[in-house]
């Protein structure tokens, strides 16, 4: 399977930003850093301000932030919602299906269980995961990270509070 370059952009796009964790970044800073399109890139930002994911600020200070701290972003999630995962094959859309095996054919279960699958796996990572290793991330993007203590952390003055200890 080979997520869409939607799905890839939007992943990049967070990571990104949580790897930031800064003030608001802009489109054509994170296409930049990736070498990728960013009037894609920004369709991309604008599902994701859509999704919840990021806010984004108009006008001279502007650009895109995280809208939830990383912990609160599963993979998962992200992926679902940026990805058609109705019909990995044809037989899975029984309106436009045309192959004759489909009344009989084991292999759609199979195929239906394998994609469940993998997305249950991203459900257990987060965008913090994915990002833990900021300073390595900004050298391969070519920029600065903050680095503090205890990262994960919300950004001074942020809304965001870390979860509560279930323990």
């Amino acid at each position: 399977m080979r997520l869409s370059l939607h799905t890839d952009y939007a992943l990049r796009a967070l990571i990104y930003l949580a790897a930031m964790d800064g003030p608001a970044s802009t489109a054509g800073a994170i296409a930049s850093a990736y070498g990728i399109s960013r009037n894609h890139l920004v369709k991309v930002l604008q599902r994701l301000r859509d999704l919840g994911h990021v806010e984004t600020v108009r006008g001279r200070g502007g650009g895109v932030r995280l809208a939830r701290a990383p912990e609160e972003i599963r993979l998962g999630a992200v992926v679902r919602q940026t990805e058609d995962l109705g019909e990995l094959v044809e037989c899975f859309n029984m309106e436009t299906n045309t192959c004759p095996l489909a009344a009989v054919c084991l292999l759609q279960r199979r195929l239906d269980e394998a994609l469940r699958a993998y997305v249950e796996v991203l459900d257990r990572y987060t965008l913090a995961d994915v990002s833990a290793n900021r300073e390595a991330l900004g050298r391969a993007l070519g920029v600065t990270v903050r680095l503090a203590e205890g990262w994960p952390r919300p950004a001074p003055g942020s809304r965001f509070r870390r979860p509560a200890d279930p323990g």
